[in-house]
């Protein structure tokens, strides 16, 4: 493998159609599309500071890299991905990609970042600040995930989560076949529009949550003191450690709790209405 170490450049393309390269503590200064058209390129103690420096790649490791506000739009068209060990300052990482691996990454501003990747890998990955990260992707993996971004995973089809800190607004709506396991879930209108969700050992925090689903699996989960209409026109299976405080017409299934403060059932109830709702005793 070529090694190419201790320089800077800069302007258009500089290292255009690299292969079987190694870089060590490059400098990507200015301009744009520093590493583009590219195979099997490595990066180590690398700094980008100009614009979609890796574009077009087959084959990428980046180790110990820092990507500043200037290198927006950074990654994309780039498959068989690994990130570890790096921070990215810049938004909208991560566009149409295949095979993407990323550990112990801090991303600060995660601005439509993740969208429509196709086997996506996170471990110990940090997400703030910033709208609708993980639109339109599928096929993820996650264990261990902080994130206060807007609007995580839209649009998203075979999600597995372990170990997530989540304080978002409108998350997971219109996803199919999401599961997620010993988790923190905080945010408004949760899981709205999907399919086959399925929560683990999960705390949730928020208002109206889980509406307009269809099959939503709740095992051993707990709510916080205020959530309310909870599972709203949904098909549910739950069981619920402690109390919850409201449970608004849902459509069909079971649901158990120690505990209910209210159960809502109106007039605008859909059919078949007939989920079973009781404490324990």
């Amino acid at each position: 493998m070529k090694l190419i170490k201790d320089q800077s450049f800069g302007g258009e393309r500089p290292l255009f159609g690299i292969e079987d390269t190694r870089l060590e503590n490059i400098t990507i200064t200015d301009g744009e599309s520093g590493i583009k058209q590219c195979r099997n390129v490595e990066a180590a103690n690398c700094r980008f500071y100009g614009k979609y420096p890796w574009w077009h790649v087959d084959g990428a490791r980046i180790d110990n890299c820092y990507f500043a506000l200037g290198s927006r739009s950074a990654i994309w068209y780039t498959d068989n991905l690994v990130m570890r060990n790096s921070r990215i300052d810049g938004p909208k990482f991560f566009r149409e990609m295949k095979n993407v691996e990323l550990e112990n990454v801090v991303i600060t501003d995660a601005d439509e970042t993740f969208w429509k990747v196709d086997g996506l890998k996170l471990k110990n990955v940090e997400l703030h600040g910033g709208t609708y990260p993980f639109m339109l992707s599928k096929n993820i993996y996650v264990d261990g995930l902080k994130s206060d971004a807007k609007y995580v995973f839209q649009y998203c089809q075979n999600v597995e989560i372990h170990n997530a800190d989540i304080l978002t607004k409108d998350a997971f709506w219109e996803c199919e076949n999401v599961t997620i396991y010993d988790s923190t879930l905080d945010g408004e209108y949760l899981g709205w529009h999907s399919k086959n969700i399925r929560l683990v050992r999960c705390h949730l925090a928020g208002e109206q949550l889980l509406c307009y689903g269809q099959n939503i699996v709740l095992e051993d989960c707990t709510f916080d003191a205020a959530c309310d209409r909870v599972f709203e026109y949904s098909t549910v299976e739950a069981d619920i450690k402690g109390h919850i405080e409201e449970i608004k017409n849902p459509t069909s299934g079971h649901i158990t709790a120690d505990s209910i403060g209210r159960v809502t059932i109106d007039q605008y109830l859909r059919q078949p209405g007939n989920c079973i709702i009781t404490e324990r005793t």
